[in-house]
């Protein structure tokens, strides 16, 4: 069973269709960002930068995904933008539920990226935060953008650990064995 995992994350088609999904994610953000005008918030925008994360790490093993290097930088590439994402969603869930309590709660006007890679600078019509924290005008069967941006993420960080876990597998090229 591990070896017909570990031979999935050597072949280019589930690359592909792991950068496919997150730019579909990211369109359907831009597009309720600028389609829908529901603005987005400063964990919104890191939330967003994790799946930017996960799409980059896909590049990486779309390139070379025969490569046990390139294979398992991008597997832990995925692996931590998607833990990063989990955490930043979790958060906004929090004070998603503090705010539908009556509570109050106020975040940061400003991304802090590093100065090594300053998004809000470079892309800020993608990664510039223009909302507040905790709006949840926009809901699928009962849950809110964090919601399923947190399920995507956790998603993608199962299916990353699988495939790290397959990986010291030895595949064989027996064609007796199963």
């Amino acid at each position: 069973m591990l070896q017909k995992i570990k031979r999935l994350s050597m072949q280019r088609w589930p690359w592909m269709l792991l950068i496919l999904s997150c730019l579909g994610l990211l369109a359907s953000a831009l597009y309720f960002q600028y389609g829908l005008n529901l603005q987005p918030c400063i964990k919104c925008i890191y939330i967003r930068s994790a799946f930017v994360g996960v799409l980059v790490a896909a590049i990486i093993g779309l390139l070379a995904p025969a490569n046990a290097l390139f294979r398992l930088l991008a597997l832990f590439g995925v692996l931590a933008s998607a833990g990063f994402g989990i955490m930043q969603a979790n958060e906004l869930l929090h004070i998603e539920q503090l705010l539908a309590e009556g509570g109050f709660f106020s975040c940061a006007l400003f991304a802090e990226f590093p100065t090594w890679m300053p998004l809000d600078q470079w892309l800020p019509a993608v990664f510039e935060p223009t909302g507040s924290c905790g709006d949840t005008s926009w809901q699928f069967l009962d849950k809110s953008m964090a919601f399923w941006s947190a399920v995507s993420l956790w998603v993608y960080a199962v299916i990353a650990a699988i495939l790290l876990l397959s990986q010291p597998v030895r595949i064989s090229n027996n064609p007796y064995r199963d």
